[in-house]
């Protein structure tokens, strides 16, 4: 099983990346294969909707979302892990989702629409927290990765979230954060086992 890590933060060692780093030592205890990607140190552009991937499912923009591409294809389960910005994820991260734009055109290319609501790529989850306690802190987000994985052919199969963490390594101090991040990462590869 190939599962992919996407750092959203653009903060090295951030709350996020923390939380991340735990999934995925849950997902190795579980024996699955592992990628990561940095979003903050990917140098690519923003979707130009210049219409290019509509008739090949390929971007016509060459940059290092070109090596993201087949990362995001092979794997079977992605993890996308991000802090919270204006109720919203990070410029790095959202280039990267606006960017898989072409997956979703390679999507509506190979596969009939009646088979859309069948995802037959992988799963995606979300880990994500955010400084406020606010009730709609994560709403706009879960949405956000639905689609994301949807444009991906990948099922939505839920959210690692906290509210309240501010301030480098917050997350380290949650009483339960790096346990509940550790099973989060087993139970996706293992099927809940």
């Amino acid at each position: 099983m190939k599962v992919l890590g996407i750092y959203g933060s653009p903060r090295k060692g951030g709350n996020s990346d923390l939380l991340l780093d735990r999934v995925l030592e849950g997902v190795k205890s579980a024996g699955a294969e592992i990628s990561t990607v940095y979003a903050r140190n990917l140098k690519m552009a923003g979707c130009q909707e210049c219409g290019g991937c509509d008739k090949t499912g390929v971007c016509a923009i060459d940059d290092d979302m070109t090596g993201v591409y087949p990362l995001l294809q092979e794997a079977d389960i992605i993890f996308l892990s991000t802090p919270i910005f204006f109720y919203a994820v990070p410029a790095q991260v959202k280039a990267l989702i606006d960017r898989s734009q072409a997956m979703w055109s390679k999507r509506k290319l190979a596969k009939p629409m009646k088979e859309w609501s069948n995802y037959t790529s992988g799963k995606g989850y979300l880990i994500a927290c955010g400084a406020t306690k606010g009730k709609n802190l994560f709403e706009g987000l879960e949405l956000m990765a639905k689609y994301f994985f949807d444009a991906l052919d990948m099922s939505y199969e839920g959210s690692l979230t906290f509210r309240q963490i501010e301030g480098r390594a917050a997350i380290l101090a949650h009483p339960t954060a790096m346990d509940e991040a550790f099973e989060f990462g087993r139970r996706a590869v293992t099927g809940n086992k």
